[in-house]
């Protein structure tokens, strides 16, 4: 029997690899018309009977733009723990040490129900990134001593947090080992798919001489954006004068790009058409993040036609083939190098652009949430 799936997501609406890969995933349940229970926070809380949203309180914490934590989110607790029970999962799911999972590993252990977790995001990381920007004023030193420390306790706490699971899902190679040698426990690969009916290069609408350089996820410190600034440069010293810079999104670091960059465009949040529409007028996607675990937004500019440069940190690196659909790498002078290469080399851009269509071609949700399922089944047998 197909397993009965309680999931437990910190983020649903937001814009963010983790909301994403939870709205596919529960979309491609509905699709199957499996037994599967969405819980998450909302504007309101509401009790249906394939979901349940958790109001967040005044009180709740601004992590990033749009996403919010809630230490008193516990006061629904009760309630929710009878509706999730009421519901009869087989199985508990939830993705990361925050407000709603920890609501769900509280119902597995109370319940004796199988937990998974999923490994999404590399929040120590994110932390550094963002504790070093704002302790710039500090010596150096004594910055790094408190940064070093700070990342080492948040990723203690991080993966104690999975040793909870009974099985855990993590996005790429290198986190899988990581998981297994800190946790001990059973590490499945869950990779990410992309809607190649959505993303797809006949979406281009431009068809002028700018050399476009993409980029699309959260304009935050951890995605290293500043590096465009040097890229602008490298190009400007290089003669090029035809490019723009289309940089998809928001954040804290957009103010910093407006004043820096001279050749950009900025059209804040696109989804859906729009969206697609952006990436397939792209000729180049750029992902500098060294903290991304995956990458999906990566395998949607494939989708449309767009290679990429991305470095050699992280999950971007297992989803670009060198030298064949973009390039990985290792410092800020080889990415901006390569930038330039491809800018002049049209001819090996576009057998570029042919590769990525067909890497993706067999990148699809549904075998992704297959094998997830195949990991939820075997969390059903006795250890």
């Amino acid at each position: 029997m197909t397993p009965r799936v309680a999931f437990f997501t910190d983020t649903y609406d937001e814009i963010n690899g983790v909301a994403l890969t939870s709205r596919q995933l529960e979309s491609f349940a509905r699709r199957r018309d499996y037994p599967f229970l969405t819980v998450r926070g909302g504007p309101e809380t509401r009790f249906c009977e394939r979901e349940i949203l958790l109001e967040r309180g005044k009180c709740s914490i601004g992590l990033d733009r749009g996403l919010m934590l809630d230490p008193f989110l516990w006061r629904h607790y009760r309630k929710m723990r009878d509706a999730v029970l009421a519901f009869q999962p087989d199985v508990i799911h939830v993705v990361s040490p925050g407000d709603v999972s920890e609501l769900g590993v509280a119902v597995s252990f109370g319940a004796k129900i199988p937990l998974v977790i999923s490994w999404h995001t590399n929040l120590h990381e994110f932390g550094e990134m963002r504790l070093r920007r704002s302790l710039m004023w500090v010596p150096r030193p004594l910055r790094d001593g408190i940064c070093h420390a700070s990342k080492s306790a948040m990723f203690t706490v991080e993966t104690g947090f999975y040793r909870f699971g009974k099985l855990l899902f993590a996005p790429n190679p290198e986190l899988i080992a990581m998981l297994r040698s800190r946790t001990g426990k059973p590490v499945r690969l869950m990779s990410r798919g992309v809607d190649t009916t959505l993303f797809h290069p006949s979406r281009r609408s431009v068809s002028d001489e700018v050399f476009r350089l993409g980029f699309v996820g959260r304009i935050t410190p951890e995605k290293s954006v500043r590096l465009f600034a040097k890229i602008e440069e490298a190009l400007l010293a290089q003669g090029f004068s035809n490019f723009q810079f289309v940089v998809v999104g928001d954040g804290s670091e957009r103010g910093w790009l407006s004043r820096n960059l001279r050749h950009v465009e900025m059209p804040g949040i696109l989804r859906g058409e729009r969206l697609a529409e952006a990436y397939a007028n792209m000729d180049l996607f750029l992902f500098p993040s060294r903290t991304d675990t995956f990458g999906n937004v990566i395998q949607e500019a494939m989708a449309s036609g767009v290679p990429s440069v991305v470095t050699d940190a992280g999950g971007p690196k297992f989803i670009v083939r060198e030298a064949v659909t973009g390039f990985i790498t290792h410092d800020d002078d080889e990415f901006a190098g390569r930038t330039i290469e491809l800018m002049r080399d049209r001819g090996r851009l576009s057998r570029m652009r042919e590769a990525c269509l067909q890497y993706v071609a067999n990148a699809s949700w549904d075998h992704v949430f297959e094998e997830v399922y195949a990991g939820y089944a075997a969390s059903r047998s006795p250890s």
